[in-house]
């Protein structure tokens, strides 16, 4: 999954995608990378981020999507706003990924009439709050399992097939640099017991990588390719990335080495 962020706060590209024609031009570069999906986001939702006016958040990305509806890959939304929501499905989109895993009032029912993906997401708190206290968790991976358990609950209680929901544990959204690795040590513990959803799993040069390499947002490259292969190898299916063409060529060798391993030669 390749990130668009037409937003002038993104931590790691605010305001290099915010014209039309570039967000355009960025999109099929991410696609010659090598993307598999595009998520477009409107709203920053880096620690400390403002929120955005819905009716900017809508002009931002509903042009994207319906310019890129022409494009056979599945076009990803990244926002919390029912209303944002909507508009974005009738233009096109494919999937919704929530931040709020779709507990803002009035998300099940904008998305409960169509037939998108959707990614419920793990954040303890808010953006512009979820990182100002050190967050406490008994235990990370437990609670973020039982966080899914219940949101699962909830989206099939609103008639939703369960074949439409991937699960993301939010890396970086009210966790420390422990709980992070935590969940990306056990992301397949994540899942809710006797369950089989898609993982998303989006470390792409957040500052769990700079925590452990010292390096800021623009050079984290190789630590970003490492967490993906670290997390592909523990189960993630879908891998949400700034750098498509480095992940792609580093998950090939990853891929390889696994259909060596299960061919059998030795």
């Amino acid at each position: 999954m390749g990130i668009l962020n037409v937003t002038p706060d993104s931590f790691s590209d605010g305001g290099r995608f915010l014209s039309r024609d570039a967000a355009l031009a960025r999109a099929h570069q991410l696609l010659a990378d090598g993307a598999d999906m595009i998520d477009i986001g409107g709203e920053s939702t880096r620690p400390g981020a403002p929120p955005v006016p819905l009716d900017e958040e809508l002009e931002r990305v509903a042009p994207i999507v319906e310019a890129l509806r022409a494009v056979q890959v599945p076009i990803s939304v990244d926002t919390y706003k029912p209303a944002v929501m909507r508009a974005v499905l009738d233009a096109g989109a494919d999937m919704i990924n929530d931040i709020w895993g779709l507990r803002q009032e009035g998300a099940l029912d904008a998305v409960k009439g169509s037939d998108c993906g959707l990614c419920v997401m793990h954040m303890l708190g808010e953006p512009r709050t979820m990182q100002l206290h050190e967050p406490v968790y008994e235990n990370v991976v437990a609670e973020v399992r039982d966080f899914f358990a219940e949101r699962v609950a909830a989206l099939a209680q609103a008639g939703i097939p369960m074949a439409r929901v991937s699960l993301d544990p939010g890396y970086g959204f009210g966790k420390t640099v422990e709980h992070n690795y935590a969940l990306l040590a056990h992301l397949a513990a994540t899942l809710p017991a006797g369950t089989h959803f898609p993982l998303l799993a989006g470390m792409s040069r957040k500052s769990m990588l700079g925590a452990v390499t010292g390096r800021g947002a623009g050079e984290r490259l190789a630590a970003s390719v490492a967490a993906a292969v670290c997390a592909a190898e523990r189960g993630a299916a879908i891998i949400r990335v700034h750098d498509v063409a480095e992940t792609v060529d580093a998950l090939k060798v990853w891929q390889a080495t696994k259909d060596a391993a299960l061919s059998g030669h030795h």
